[in-house]
Parts: C-alpha cells; structure tokens; sequence
C-alpha cells in the first residue's frame, strides 16, 4: 500500500494548470533524459544547500500581548511541537526538511500534505514526490492540486492542506517554472563530454599505434603483421623495446590518447554554469569555504528558502485567527556555524548585554546545553533608557 493510499480524493474537479515534474525515474548510471538526481555534478550542488536547511529548527512561536506588555512562549502547544520534530511515523523534522529542499531544487516547486483532525489541527505532515501534478477547481472555486504519483495512482488535496515551496516563480500563477528546460542543453553537454572520457580512455588504453600498409594483403597476414611488429617494439621483454625499424611495407603512427580527450577547459566551464544555476561554488560544493564565503551562500540562497519555509507553515498550520493571537512557525538557523573560533568567543561579549543567552553562545560552540542556561544575563551596568 502507497503512503497516500488512506487518504481519499476529494470532489470533482476542473482542470486549471498543470506542471510536470522532474522524477528520478531510471537506473543508477547516468544519462540525460530528466533524471537530474543521478548526476554527480547536480547531486553534489543541491547536498550542501538541503543539509543547511535540514539544520534549521523548526520552533511555534506565540507573541501575546498582556496588559501592555508583550510576552512570547516558545512552543506553548506540545502537539504542534511533536509535529514539528516528528512529522510523520517515517521520518523526522530534520529529513523532511532536507527531502523538500532537494526536491524544490530538482523541480522548483516541493510538496507536503498536512493530514488533519476532525476538529482541523494538523496531526501528520508527508512530503509528496509525483511525477506530475496538476492545479485544479471544483464548481464552487475551491482549488485543489492533484498529483499522479509513481505507480499511476492520483491523489486530489485541497490546496489549504498542502505546504507548497516555489522557486523561480514566474510565469504560472501556481508553480514556479521548471529548471528542465535550462539544465537540459547543460546536462546535454556534460552527458556527451562525459561519454568522450569513456571512449577516449578505451582508446588510449586499446589503440596506440596505427599501421598503414602500403599494398593490399590478406586478413591474416595483417594480423601476423601486427602481432609481429607488437611482439617486437611494444613488448618490455623485447631486445629492441625502445628502437623500432621497419621497411617500406607499412607506415606506423603513433595515436596519441590527447587526440581524443575533450577540451578540459570547456568541461570545466559547463560545470561552473551547472553550479551558477544553483548558486554555488567549488569551495561551496568540497567544503572548503572560509566564514565570510559560508556567511555569503547563507544569505543569498539559504535564508530565503528558510523566510519561505516559516511563511508557508504558519499561513497553513495556522488558521488567521490562530495567526491573529500571534502564532507563528520559525525556522531557526545560525549561520555562524561554520564562523571562525575568533568570531565564536567573541559572542561571548552578547552575553552581558542581553543579546544571547548562555544556552545560545554554547550551541554555537556545538556545546550541550546546561541548566539555568537559558536566561537571560545583564551586566547591572546596562539598564533600560527610562530608569
């Protein structure tokens, strides 16, 4: 039985827009014909970016406002704070994460039904991966998105119940637009240089002297002719390896593997546009980065997906009443993770002044928490304006 196979489709349906998804279908060597997540190259620019965001912890925020004062609990409801830990019996906060991340860089557009209560509190979360899903209305304007799954079977949700990550958003009202068609010529041409390599090894490793002889003989005398010429000039053990002299016969050329080798720097420059489409780099991709270049990739393309990721599960977990009292789902990120120790101890410094608590500078350090450590401290030489 599917993972979906429990929850019913919904009403009937009209046809809006449609989108095709880019699906993993095929086997483990790859070739381009849609299946992106079986190349190195697109795996390797998509792990460091779903990793980051698999990091984030996902925490209900509550600001209330109390006789003038404002107060903010965290996580007040222990069923919204299961939920966020443990979205579904398969899989934690940390893994539906880093699947919703990959999958919004492999389609631009990334999925999850919220399975809900008969009172409407969400009880289970389950990322979708269809191979096509389509934006649909019944008569009464409801929209609804109905997915077609890997083994044909289609699920209609209403679209308040799913959690939908665009990318690219452009063109379609509903999804953003699809990467296929860019990393299409892209994938083209690292398929054809990668399948250069391949020949042009067997060729160097096969062929490396060509024989042309100079009148016609039978089969088998050209076989004994190469055999001998192999036997006597490329053979270690041979009296004469390293001389070679032959009569007017046959003409011998050397093939050098070069002649068959693509051009490195063109490979290279296709890699860096495959990585520019994903907005990395090298020392992104082989963990070789400094602090101000993680600090960089952070804000430019993690801390977006994060806003996005907090923004959609609030407006769906939460209904606007809910939303009206202050409550809110924040993804929390440092991305001081990978600062300098200097950088680290200096936090140290926000401590006395209110900034960060204990408990904080410590998970920075990639510390255990200690007890007491989340209050705050300040130094009794720093007092509000108004005293």
């Amino acid at each position: 039985m599917g993972l979906f196979d429990r929850f019913k489709p919904k009403n009937q349906a009209v046809t809006v827009s449609s989108y095709k998804m880019v699906t993993d279908e095929g086997g483990g060597f790859y070739a381009w014909n849609g299946n992106l997540y079986f190349s190195d190259i697109v795996r390797s620019a998509i792990r460091p970016k779903a990793r980051a965001i698999g990091k984030a912890v996902a925490k209900h925020i509550r600001k209330s406002d109390l006789k003038g004062k404002m107060e903010t609990k965290v996580n007040p409801d222990v069923y919204m704070k299961f939920l966020l830990e443990e979205p579904n019996p398969y899989m934690t906060g940390q893994q539906m994460q880093e699947k919703l991340a990959t999958q919004l860089e492999l389609n631009h557009n990334a999925f999850a039904y919220i399975n809900r209560d008969k009172n409407g509190y969400a009880t289970e979360i389950y990322p979708i991966t269809s191979m096509y899903c389509e934006a649909v209305k019944n008569g009464n304007g409801e929209l609804f998105l109905r997915f077609t799954m890997r083994n044909g079977k289609t699920f209609t949700f209403r679209y308040t119940d799913i959690i939908h990550l665009r990318k690219d958003y452009n063109e379609n009202e509903i999804f953003g637009d699809s990467p296929a068609e860019v990393l299409a010529p892209l994938m083209e041409i690292v398929n054809t240089t990668d399948q250069g390599i391949v020949k042009a090894i067997k060729n160097s490793n096969i062929i490396k002297w060509l024989l042309k002889f100079n009148q016609t003989i039978r089969p088998e005398d050209l076989k004994k002719a190469t055999k001998q010429f192999v036997d006597d000039y490329l053979n270690i053990e041979s009296d004469t390896v390293g001389a070679a002299a032959h009569d007017s016969k046959f003409d011998a050329k050397q093939v050098e593997p070069k002649d068959y080798v693509p051009n490195e720097h063109q490979m290279d420059k296709t890699v860096q546009r495959i990585y520019s489409f994903f907005n990395t780099n090298d020392d992104i991709v082989q963990s070789s980065y400094d602090e101000n270049k993680w600090i960089s990739y952070y804000e430019a393309v993690i801390e977006p997906d994060i806003i996005q990721l907090s923004n959609e599960f609030t407006r769906k977990l939460f209904s606007r009443r809910e939303r009206g009292h202050g409550n809110i789902i924040v993804f929390e990120s440092s991305n001081l993770s990978f600062a300098s120790m200097t950088t680290k101890l200096n936090l140290v410094n926000f401590v006395d002044r209110g900034i960060l608590s204990p408990n904080e500078v410590r998970a920075v350090l990639n510390m255990a928490p200690v007890e007491g450590g989340d209050e705050m401290i300040r130094r009794l030489d720093t007092r509000p304006t108004t005293e």
